[in-house]
């Protein structure tokens, strides 16, 4: 069976996931060696990197054996009893299953757990004005094309919680999400849902409520349109601009707002240093 290009997100998950279902069929037997990296990342259309995380992930689960400038080694199947019509798992939570994401324990007393405690609203949109740019992005060059529908359903939504006078605005959240959903790099879809897919907390709301100006929706409106279009182009440095841009405009707004036009937000200087899509 050829191999398909993978063109979605989670990129070693595909791939891993293929060659499993290839080896399965019996196309790689007990004991062969797999194509080496640079011949599957040709056949695959992806870079190296993509292909080694897969073939990580396959030893993992007991697949395969990677031995660096030896190959790759197929290994005997253990075969693993499913409950009838349970679907086998993929290959990515076979290997969640089997080495969780935790803390270190010789880190625990370490890091701070406080995960649930609400981030000050200026210090989220910093973080988020540092990190969505990024996204945007690259997810103007990875973005499949059903992605690009999701995020234009997601703006759909938008303009409907606008249209409704919505105080929570999920549909703006979710547009924000799904772009780092769409830019093939789970780190951010991490670090943009954690910050974004809970409701809002008190001190963003009491915000929200005294210094959000009237025309802040359909500002915003208009420039996650702009978002939209620069990624249906597939322009990069548009989108990441636009981004930027909207960003800085939701500073500025909840900035002016302050009574006290002493307080104003200044974000930290960013680092000095040339931002490539990858």
């Amino acid at each position: 069976m050829p191999i398909q290009l993978i063109h979605n997100r989670r990129l070693y998950q595909q791939i891993a996931d293929q060659l499993r279902d290839m080896i399965d069929r019996g196309e790689y037997g007990p004991g062969g060696n797999l194509p080496p990296e640079r011949e599957l990342a040709k056949q695959f259309g992806v870079s190296r990197t993509s292909v080694r995380e897969a073939l990580i992930a396959l030893e993992v689960i007991g697949i395969v054996s990677v031995r660096v400038g030896n190959g790759v080694v197929v290994l005997p199947r253990e075969e693993q009893p499913l409950a009838k019509d349970e679907p086998e798992p993929s290959a990515l939570q076979q290997a969640a299953r089997r080495s969780g994401w935790e803390i270190d324990p010789e880190l625990d007393l370490e890091i701070s757990h406080e995960l649930d405690d609400e981030i000050p609203p200026f210090k989220l949109l910093q973080a988020r004005r540092l990190v969505e740019p990024e996204t945007a992005a690259l997810a103007a060059v990875n973005a499949s094309d059903e992605q690009l529908r999701s995020i234009a359903e997601a703006y759909a939504r938008n303009v409907e919680d606008n249209r409704n006078g919505s105080h929570t605005h999920p549909g703006d959240r979710l547009f924000h999400i799904r772009i780092a959903e769409a830019s093939g790099n789970p780190a951010y879809l991490l670090l943009v849902s954690h910050l974004l897919g809970r409701k809002y907390g008190m001190m963003f709301q009491r915000l929200q409520t005294l210094y959000t100006s009237k025309d802040m929706p359909n500002r915003s409106e208009h420039e996650h349109l702009l978002i939209l279009e620069a990624l249906q182009a597939r322009d990069a440095a548009a989108a990441r601009k636009a981004m930027r841009a909207h960003m800085d405009s939701v500073v500025k707004i909840f900035s002016r707002s302050v009574p006290d036009q002493n307080i104003k937000y200044q974000p930290d200087p960013l680092p000095k240093t040339t931002s490539r899509v990858s």
